[in-house]
């Protein structure tokens, strides 16, 4: 059986990743590695997750929690560098 590390790192995945998703979709952490493995499978599934961290983004700064901005827009760079969309 899989571990959820060994799940993160099959996908090339953050601790980090996972927790923006949960956060943001409102689910428990080991749920929202399982539907983010399977998101970054696909170019539609990327997308999906980099507008989620953008949305992300934005409610943090909208809401002035500028470290919070900070931290997922390091964490969104990261992602965007191991999962680049296809322009």
């Amino acid at each position: 059986m899989l571990s959820l590390r060994d799940c993160l790192d099959y996908c090339d995945l953050t601790q980090d990743d996972i927790d923006l998703l949960a956060e943001h979709e409102h689910l428990p952490r080991d749920v929202a590695a399982h539907i983010a493995c399977g998101l970054v499978q696909t170019p539609a599934g990327v997308l999906m997750i980099d507008h989620l961290m953008e949305d992300t983004i934005e409610r943090a700064r909208s809401c002035g929690q500028h470290d919070k901005a900070e931290h997922v827009s390091n964490v969104y760079a990261r992602f965007r560098a191991a999962h680049p969309l296809a322009h």
